[in-house]
């Protein structure tokens, strides 16, 4: 078949001095049987195989041992029949010289082989099972990188191969495994290319080859000519790097491929002939790749020639058969001379790409000149096969600059080292491109497991959300379900009338004002909690948006209908009460009318605001004035009756179970923060300031849910309140008594070294003293208030004030705590009779202290009931009150400038009611 395709030419190229006559004198050899091979687990690109043998077991010539792992892998088989002795870490062939974990067998000298044998007519096989078989394999790329052959085969259907393109240029000098093979298996090749051809369906099939090589060309001819297929046979002139896979399309089709893509994107597919005869020796014999053709030369070798070589077999084995003089080898180079790479362990293994070994002379290798300066001569540029910019590349390779490298097509380099070959200044690009590919994969894998651990992050937060508002939601619904029970019990409450005038009597229950106040906070806090939900699940995109605007409804109506109802039982007139009815708080009336007056002025303010400014809605703003002042007036009619007859009622339960479990875990935070800050401050680490800012946060927080649950715990009960949680005040304390120690101790040390500042730190002292003094006072007090208990002793606690016998009680518990902590500190079974005595001595000491400060606070309390006041629930309105001036001062703090004026009525509102609440309070804890 004669050559009639048109053959066209590519950017650059070299011709180097070819040395291929050193290796072409004698034909192929068998290399002798290996006594051990080392196969590593990635011969191939894409992931190494993993071993299917263990170490001891015995395998046979053909045997699988490793498994592909993934789409881009291929099997490894054993090349000889022995016994697996190691699978460990072992140099392999790479510029690095790394080590790679390998498969080491020993051999039992017997070459036996598995049961195998081909196909006997493989175009009855579906291809898909064609191409499995070949997969099993284990067929590779023969002449580049190793891409899995199977995967080159099976394309999708969204690829259409027009032309198969068979190469067989090999233009690197000295290399000559593929001449040889074409030369005296001509036939293999040609079957290997029919099975390939069956696969792909190609309209055309093209085999490149250079015209030097005479011999492999008459023999291709002879092999070629008679075939069936519509092959053409193309010569192309001797010029490097026409071997690589793009140069080659473009000298046969005058088609580029473009930059970043395959050659299957334009319809082209590229086989080496080693690959051909692979895929031919697999599918017609049955036999996997275990051996492929090596050529042996170098001027420092005895016998120059191409030689079958068993996969795994150790370069000195094969480098003694060839009888090279190591006393005259000066580089053994893997590969050709302008790809290729220098390696100095001989026991590394030939793998499935390795197609030549160079033993080269100081003559023929000499050692590389120094590099130079870059005189920017752009002969770089000139024999640059990708047309690339090598002495840019250079300078950003240099300077780190990988982004930009990248951005000027960095990786279509193929490393053919034609720029290295004719740079005048000796400059070693190559290597520099090597190491910029290197950094740049670096930093996409990088990236990679960045990107991964942000989208894992990402999804935790998106579930921890969806499980909060999950959460929020059940919350809700168990809020709603208690509040129309509570709202079913009102409606059966208020339905009981009077049947009968003779002689039944029925009782009727007035509406419950601080129930039903409750109810509509309760509503109102819901609903405003319901709308952030919805606005952060619109802002950030999350799912069930839907059901959150369901939600917002329900509730907007529940919170209405709240509104309504204490709205209605505020305008409602007293009914008569039954005679063992409770008398009505008119205290709590006079607040509700008072809370009523101050939200009806504010909203006369905001309407008379939009009517000046016309920005807000001026109708909705007008109704719930209308609103607010009918609310206001029912409210001063409720108080006002209330003066001249009481009419109380009953107040159910609110479920506080969710809003306790907050607190309580909370609480525990708070607990957490505080160790981990005094931990901090002990260490003198920097980071306590802020640590301890942190924990303030906490302790705020957890102050806002105690006083949430005080309230709502006096607004539906009025009978005396429970005990006062003071664990938050128990922790400040605490955190305050280790600020004392540690600026104790600094004083004590100032004081011994003679510092100045001594003085100053003991003023310091002093201060924390008092305000640890200050908070010990404020937690006896609290749990007095909540604690109290009537006795009869009260003419001997009267003499002595309650703040003395506080501070006396609060310092008997620490001295005893301190003596039952020396105590517990004792070795097991061991006592101390003195301490023992002091401990009981303080004990009685306390109780006594204690009853005293019981009998003078049940006193008090007694005093102020005289005058109609509850002292426990005084003190609860009072601490709530300081907690609303605080939350108020908060609020004011952070809020818009048109909404200060506001704010500051309402703080002023609440500094006066905390003032009056704080001055009642101070005339009974004298």
């Amino acid at each position: 078949m004669k050559n009639t395709v048109k053959v066209h030419s590519f950017h650059g190229g070299i011709h180097p001095p070819e040395n291929k006559k050193q290796s072409t004198g004698a034909p192929i050899a068998i290399a002798p049987l290996p006594s051990r091979v080392i196969l590593p687990l990635q011969q191939h690109i894409g992931l190494p195989a993993e071993p299917v043998v263990s170490v001891g077991d015995r395998v046979l010539k053909g045997q699988l041992v490793a498994e592909a792992v993934g789409r881009i892998s291929a099997n490894i088989h054993a090349s000889i029949s022995g016994t697996v002795i190691a699978i460990e870490p072992h140099p392999v062939p790479h510029m690095s010289g790394m080590e790679a974990g390998c498969l080491i067998i020993e051999s039992d000298g017997r070459d036996e082989w598995i049961e195998h044998q081909g196909l006997e007519d493989y175009t009855q096989l579906p291809k898909q099972e064609l191409i499995e078989y070949i997969r099993r394999a284990g067929v590779a790329g023969m002449g580049g990188a190793g891409f899995p052959t199977d995967v080159k085969l099976h394309l999708g259907d969204d690829h259409i191969v027009n032309t198969l393109i068979i190469n067989a240029a090999e233009c690197e000098p000295y290399i000559t495994a593929d001449d040889m093979l074409m030369r005296e298996r001509a036939d293999e090749v040609l079957g290997g290319i029919e099975i390939i051809a069956h696969l792909l369906k190609p309209l055309h099939i093209m085999v490149g080859i250079e015209d030097n090589k005479p011999q492999a060309i008459r023999a291709l001819h002879a092999a070629l000519d008679n075939s069936p297929l519509n092959l053409d046979i193309v010569i192309t002139p001797t010029k490097y790097p026409s071997g690589g896979e793009k140069q080659l399309i473009k000298l046969l089709t005058g088609i580029e491929v473009p930059s970043g893509r395959i050659p299957a994107d334009v319809g082209i597919v590229c086989q080496n002939i080693g690959t051909t005869t692979a895929i031919y020796r697999a599918v017609i014999h049955g036999e996997p790749l275990i051996s492929r053709i090596v050529t042996v030369t170098g001027q420092a070798a005895g016998h120059k020639q191409n030689y079958e070589v068993r996969i795994g077999t150790r370069f000195a084995d094969l480098l003694d058969h060839s009888e090279v003089r190591r006393e005259q080898m000066h580089r053994l180079i893997v590969g050709g001379p302008m790809m290729g790479i220098t390696v100095i362990n001989e026991q590394i293994p030939v793998i499935k790409t390795t197609n030549c070994l160079i033993a080269g002379t100081i003559g023929e290798m000499p050692p590389q000149p120094p590099a130079q300066a870059c005189i920017r001569c752009g002969m770089c540029e000139q024999v640059c096969p990708a047309e690339l910019l090598p002495q840019q590349l250079h300078w950003f390779a240099k300077g780190k600059e990988f982004e930009k490298a990248r951005h000027h097509n960095l990786f279509d380099c193929i490393e053919c080292g034609a720029c290295s070959y004719v740079c005048p200044s000796n400059i070693p690009l190559v290597q520099y491109y090597r190491f910029a590919k290197a950094e740049i994969r670096k930093e996409d894998e990088e990236q990679r497991k960045a990107d991964h651990a942000r989208i894992r992050f990402e999804a935790r937060l998106e579930r921890l959300e969806r499980e909060k508002i999950e959460k929020e939601e059940r919350r809700k619904q168990r809020a709603i379900e208690a509040a129309a029970a509570q709202a079913a019990k009102k409606d059966a409450a208020l339905n009981i009338t009077s049947s009968s005038a003779d002689n039944r009597t029925a009782a009727a229950s007035a509406p419950d004002l601080k129930q039903l106040k409750s109810n509509a906070a309760i509503a109102r806090t819901k609903l405003r909690k319901a709308e952030k939900a919805l606005t952060n699940a619109q802002e950030k995109g999350l799912d069930g948006i839907e059901t959150l605007q369901a939600t917002l409804q329900q509730l907007q109506v529940k919170s209405e209908q709240a509104e309504k109802a204490y709205a209605d039982a505020q305008s409602a007139p007293a009914l008569q009460q039954a005679p063992s009815a409770p008398v009505t708080d008119i205290k709590q009336l006079k607040s509700h009318a008072a809370i009523a007056r101050t939200k009806l002025k504010k909203a006369e303010k905001q309407l008379a605001a939009a009517q000046e400014t016309g920005d807000a809605d001026i109708d909705a703003l007008k109704a719930q004035v209308a609103e607010l002042q009918a609310k206001s007036i029912a409210a001063e009619k409720a108080y006002s009756e209330a003066e001249n007859g009481n009419s109380p009622a009953t107040t159910p339960g609110i479920d506080t179970t969710e809003l306790e479990a907050d607190i309580a875990a909370l609480q525990s935070k708070v607990d957490k923060a505080e160790s981990a800050w005094k931990t901090a401050a002990e260490s003198g680490s920097p980071a306590a300031d802020k640590m301890a800012a942190g924990v303030e946060k906490l302790k705020d927080k957890l102050k806002a849910l105690q006083d949430e649950l005080a309230t709502i715990r006096a607004s539906a009960s009025p009978a005396p309140a429970t005990a006062v949680d003071s664990t938050a005040l128990e922790a400040d304390i605490a955190a305050m008594q280790a600020k004392v120690d540690k600026a104790e101790n600094a004083w004590k040390a100032a004081v011994e070294s003679g510092s100045p500042a001594a003085d100053k730190m003991a003023a310091g002292v002093e201060k924390l003293k008092d305000k640890l003094k200050a908070l010990q006072d404020e937690l006896a007090q609290i749990k007095a208030g909540s604690t109290a208990k009537a006795t009869s002793d009260s003419g001997t606690a009267a003499s002595v004030s309650i703040k003395e016998l506080k501070q006396q009680v609060s310092i008997m518990r620490t001295k005893l705590k301190k003596a039952e902590k020396q105590q517990a500190e004792l070795a097991v079974g061991e006592k101390d009779p003195a301490l023992e005595a002091e401990i009981a001595e303080l004990r009685a000491r306390h109780d006594a202290a204690q009853a005293l400060f019981d009998a003078a606070e049940a006193e008090k309390a007694a005093a102020a009931a005289q005058q109609g006041i509850d002292l426990k629930q005084l003190k609860i309105d009072a601490a709530m009150a300081r907690a609303a001036v605080t939350k108020a001062e908060r609020a004011l703090s952070k809020a818009e400038h048109d909404l200060k004026q506001t704010l500051e009525e309402e703080l002023l509102a609440a500094r006066a009611k905390a003032e009056k609440l704080n001055s009642t309070l101070e005339r009974f804890s004298e």
